[in-house]
């Protein structure tokens, strides 16, 4: 039997690297290739994919985010995501969102292959290191408004256009910001979110 899949990966070369490579072995076809976010479910509405492997930081949408918009779609096709950027934060909210597996992209060809086939099983697959790392990390201290918060303070605006961009008040977007610092065990604003995002919590 033949796994389609589709392959999303805002870097051209990267992504036609994937796909010649996954194209060599005789039960992977690549049907789809996006390069944003936004592309993944529309394309998996159309070639209906059996796995679709993700990268995480892409315009339209990251590859965790759109890996719950694909689940929701497409309950058939399961999600492995292939990333630069292995921070266990990341693995966390993938798994979270209905992914079923999770690895960096310097994994050998023929690892990438098998881990294709044991998601497209059911199974997960995590890499060894990120796992070890994920279950040290623990979990994410931030709550869902305060990632938002400082999400949106990565790119150094104040709390009034933070405010103003998320529909709250100046002063709960101060509170949120003050509780992150808090948390990450920052001093600065910028501090936590460096904190947040070196643990994949953003």
């Amino acid at each position: 039997m033949t796994i389609r899949l589709l392959l999303a990966d805002d870097q051209a070369l990267v992504r036609g690297a994937l796909a010649a490579l996954l194209g060599l072995e005789h039960d992977l076809d690549v049907v789809a290739e996006v390069g944003g976010g936004d592309e993944v479910v529309p394309a998996a509405l159309e070639h209906r994919p059996d796995v679709a492997l993700l990268d995480v930081e892409m315009p339209g949408g990251d590859g965790i985010v759109t890996t719950g918009l694909l689940r929701a779609a497409l309950p058939t096709c399961r999600v492995l995501v292939v990333t630069t950027f292995g921070r266990p934060g990341y693995v966390r909210r993938a798994i979270d969102a209905g992914a079923g597996g999770f690895v960096v992209k310097d994994t050998p060809a023929r690892q990438l292959a098998e881990a294709v086939r044991r998601v497209h099983a059911g199974l997960r697959v995590i890499d060894p290191e990120l796992a070890t790392e994920t279950l040290t990390a623990g979990t994410s201290p931030l709550t869902a408004r305060e990632r938002e918060v400082l999400s949106a303070a990565r790119a150094g605006t104040t709390a009034a256009s933070i405010a103003s961009a998320l529909h709250l008040s100046e002063g709960t977007v101060r509170n949120h910001l003050s509780a992150a610092i808090g948390k990450t065990g920052a001093t600065t604003r910028a501090e936590a979110v460096r904190t947040a995002v070196d643990n994949g919590w953003l």
